[in-house]
């Protein structure tokens, strides 16, 4: 899906449900959201156009394996929700967020994207899919070094700020239910790369921690 796709569809799961054009969070999140998401892709299309080629094919389609499949089938309807829950919840008024929690969903939004530019900048093989690249090694640098998955850590980031940014605490919900195929994701992928990426293996054993340092 191109971008203003990406953009149109997002913009009708927000105003869709309350019906109403007058949500100024909603509208500061979009032009949050895409903003760095087009400051990314500028990024990676002058530095690194294979891996934002790499990153355009995502999705539960574009996975190879039936889990995959499965796995993101239910990540996309938890970003759906994402929208979706407070999009519902500025219509029926359940959450009651000052326009300074507004601001600070929207800065973890922008740090979430900083960890994903961090990420790309470090790992060129960073596919929106499960796949092996003919030529790609172990990065344990950077923030490999201290985590496993800094994607998924970043991407956790940014989806927390989505509906902080959107004022509604009951939005967080769709984050807590997305938790376990984010969690099945990275124990699959990990089974994935130990049995078909030479060091691996020796590289979960190096860095114990798959999301967060010192705990998990």
């Amino acid at each position: 899906m191109s971008a203003a796709g990406l953009f149109a569809v997002m913009a009708i799961l927000l105003f869709a449900p309350p019906w109403t054009l007058d949500w100024w969070q909603a509208w500061l999140f979009l032009v949050v959201y895409f903003g760095s998401s087009t400051v990314l892709m500028l990024t990676l299309a002058k530095r690194d156009p294979a891996l934002l080629e790499r990153r355009m094919k995502g999705g539960p389609w574009a996975e190879e394996r039936l889990s995959q499949k499965i796995i993101m089938t239910f990540a996309s309807l938890g970003f759906v929700a994402l929208l979706v829950i407070p999009a519902l919840d500025r219509r029926f008024g359940w959450s009651h967020a000052s326009p300074l929690v507004a601001l600070a969903g929207n800065a973890l939004v922008m740090i979430g994207g900083y960890g994903v530019w961090r990420v790309f900048r470090e790992n060129s093989f960073t596919s929106a899919r499960i796949e092996l690249a003919s030529d790609q090694r172990v990065i344990s640098t950077g923030p490999y070094a201290r985590v496993r998955h800094p994607m998924y850590a970043t991407a956790l980031a940014m989806m927390a700020g989505i509906p902080i940014a959107l004022g509604s605490w009951w939005g967080l919900l769709a984050l807590a239910a997305m938790m376990p195929a984010m969690i099945w994701r990275m124990f699959d992928e990990e089974k994935f790369l130990a049995a078909g990426l030479p060091g691996y293996a020796e590289y979960k054993q190096k860095v114990r921690y798959r999301l967060i340092p010192r705990l998990w």
